[in-house]
């Protein structure tokens, strides 16, 4: 579409008498930054008190104006009753490191009344499930855990007003449902296949998801949302991970994100902002600063989209990228760590051993042979490291080591082997520090360096570059990620999949009828002062 800003205006006067005389008028064309433009600027303000931010022509900041403008009127043709919505209790998201199997969470309100859940934030998967009416369920005892403040709920259909069981007959019902007749209720099952017996299943609801829109007014919405009433869970989720729900935010069409987008309520999109001090956020519609993050798109697998899988051109050790090294992963924040595949996780390692100068030891609850000796009293030199996705787009880990033991006195690589050579994961480890977009509507991944404040998650400088001459690695040995002794990483939670691309929320487009001259006169002048 052009630039500019088209102005039309279409008057007919018809007088039906046995024939029709029709009258129509025409208007000109004028660029939002011309100097007919600025001219009528000045004369409504009596002064240019405006017009010494009046962009030059072809400057960047003449551009910059028009892209502003551009994804404005974007964001008006798709319709979208809010700009970006977040979970009523509040957009943060926690992290609570060896308590709940290095996931991050955050509280949702679900029903009528409402009734809050922690769940996990796992991007690679689509069902949103919580414990429900449980035969089987973790703990819900706040004296199970250690920092915990509250009992966790379970949700009970019978005590929601507004809770409704999903027929078999219904489009999201799967088709490989044991159903016996189209109106019973729609039984689940989410299998996490990388680890023995981890899955939840049940039944589908649809019931209310509680939010409240960004903006100024924090408008209240309840959005229709279809999750599982989890009856029965089992392997991790029984041990710590997940205990009282997690929420899938892939690209299938069950998932929250694809529901919201539907109905039209936010763009489709998401974003992510994951830290280890508490301090994320998710945003449900937020599409990002397209003019500041970098971005790689998404790939289909087998031909569809129904994974955030990226291809990743190289990996680098500080300053050494090493050769051959090209796959596609999955973007999956429910995965404690980075797998590689065989070949390339040989060459990391070897490179990280080389460069990393230090004695390897044996830390057998971490299940790694790249383990190191390390002192409290002195820094550990971790050589950085970083990806590369397409058109040299850099993404630098913010932290590729965890320690071992209650003490500071064993690290090792956080990066591991893929039993699964076809299944390679960026797990949450190298996730953390940025701001992550997932743009379904564009099929992109974006990302900006971000400390997840709730002021804003625009690029800080709280993060030295190593290719801007910093040093982040050298890092004190009491400052590495923790892992107690015999804990074992969480493998990747990959549910099954609903194998069709999301529905984008359908476009409305704004009709304006101009009326007379003095309405177009009115519009012009906003358009001018936009």
């Amino acid at each position: 579409m052009a630039v500019c800003v088209l102005l039309w205006l279409l008057l007919a006067k018809g007088l039906v008498l046995e024939t029709a005389i029709a009258t129509t008028f025409s208007s000109r064309i004028i660029h939002r930054f011309s100097d007919e433009a600025k001219f009528h600027l000045a004369s409504r303000n009596n002064g240019d008190a405006k017009l010494q931010s009046w962009p030059k022509r072809n400057s960047s900041e003449y551009f910059r104006l028009l892209l502003n403008s551009d994804i404005t009127r974007q964001r008006m043709k798709l319709g979208s009753q809010y700009e970006s919505l977040y979970p009523s209790e509040g957009r943060q998201t926690f992290f609570f490191g060896d308590d709940f199997a290095r996931l991050h969470y955050t509280w949702i309100d679900i029903g009528t009344p409402n009734v809050s859940f922690l769940v996990a934030l796992d991007t690679g998967s689509d069902q949103l499930w919580v414990p429900c009416d449980c035969i089987e369920c973790a703990p819900l005892s706040a004296d199970n855990y250690n920092v915990l403040d509250r009992d966790f709920n379970q949700y009970s259909p019978s005590l929601s007003s507004t809770s409704r069981h999903l027929p078999c007959s219904h489009q999201l019902c799967s088709p490989n449902s044991s159903c016996k007749h189209s109106k019973d209720p729609c039984p689940y099952f989410a299998d996490y296949p990388l680890d023995d017996n981890t899955s939840s299943s049940g039944f589908l609801i649809e019931d209310k998801l509680h939010l409240v829109s960004d903006n100024a007014t924090k408008n209240s919405v309840q959005a229709s949302i279809i999750f599982g009433c989890g009856r029965k869970q089992g392997g991790d989720f029984l041990a710590g991970a997940a205990p009282n729900g997690l929420l899938g935010l892939g690209p299938g069409s069950i998932s929250v994100p694809s529901l919201l987008a539907k109905a039209g309520l936010i763009q489709n999109s998401f974003s992510l902002c994951l830290n280890e001090n508490g301090s994320g956020r998710i945003l449900f519609g937020d599409q990002g600063d397209v003019t500041q993050q970098r971005s790689t798109p998404f790939l289909p697998v087998y031909g569809k989209f129904i994974a955030y899988v990226v291809g990743v051109e190289s990996f680098c050790v500080a300053s050494f990228c090493l050769k051959e090294t090209g796959f596609e992963a999955l973007i999956d924040t429910g995965t404690s760590f980075t797998y590689l595949p065989k070949g390339v996780f040989e060459k990391v390692a070897a490179e990280f051993d080389k460069q990393v100068h230090a004695t390897r030891v044996i830390a057998p609850q971490f299940q790694s042979d790249y383990c190191y000796n390390a002192s409290s009293h002195k820094l550990i030199n971790i050589p950085p490291m970083k990806l590369t996705f397409s058109k040299n787009q850099s993404f630098i880990i913010q932290n590729p080591i965890v320690s071992i033991g209650q003490g500071p006195s064993t690290f090792c690589l956080a990066v591991l082997q893929s039993d699964v050579d076809d299944y390679i994961t960026i797990g949450q480890n190298f996730l953390m520090g940025y701001h992550m977009v997932f743009d379904r509507e564009n099929l992109s991944f974006g990302w900006s360096r971000s400390d997840c404040q709730d002021s804003s998650m625009r690029d800080t400088t709280n993060f030295t570059s190593p290719s801007s001459g910093g040093s982040p690695a050298s890092i004190p040995a009491n400052q590495q990620q923790h892992v107690p002794n015999n804990a074992r990483a969480v493998p990747p939670a990959v549910a099954e999949k609903t194998p069709s691309k999301p529905s984008a929320a359908t476009p409305g487009f704004n009709s304006w009828h101009l009326l007379n001259s003095s309405s177009l006169i009115f519009l012009l002048f906003w358009l001018l002062s936009g």
